[in-house]
């Protein structure tokens, strides 16, 4: 069975980003289908796969990172509207595939992200 994971790490702080709210969308057309919300442990992962078994199939996801809210609870002052508030990344998913890893590294200016192993 395929599943999918993530995780964040604070290029800021030098650290796992703990407590970042995770949303986990399948994106169908226009139409957003909320599959999973999480939050990050305090190593920056999520305790279990954010998709796996029957939900596990072939499409678009889109992964959704509060990073200003986790950045404001760390009491870092970001400037209204933030730049980086919320952290959209589209991608797709073959089910042919066993494992699908989405890391971030986030800063309250940058991100980046790849596909992870």
């Amino acid at each position: 069975m395929g599943r999918l994971t993530t995780h964040v790490l604070d290029a800021a702080h030098g650290c796992p980003g703990s407590a970042i709210t995770v949303k986990l969308y399948r994106v169908e057309g226009e139409q957003l289908e909320l599959i999973n919300t999480v939050q990050t442990n305090h190593d920056g992962r999520c305790d279990a796969p954010l998709l796996q078994g029957d939900d596990y199939r072939s499409g678009v996801y889109q992964l959704q990172f509060h990073a200003g809210d986790y950045y404001r609870a760390r009491g870092v002052a970001l400037p209204n509207p933030a730049f980086l508030d919320v952290v959209v990344l589209r991608f797709g998913i073959d089910a042919g595939q066993d494992h699908y890893h989405v890391p971030l590294l986030i800063s309250p200016y940058s991100y980046s992200t790849y596909r992870g192993s």
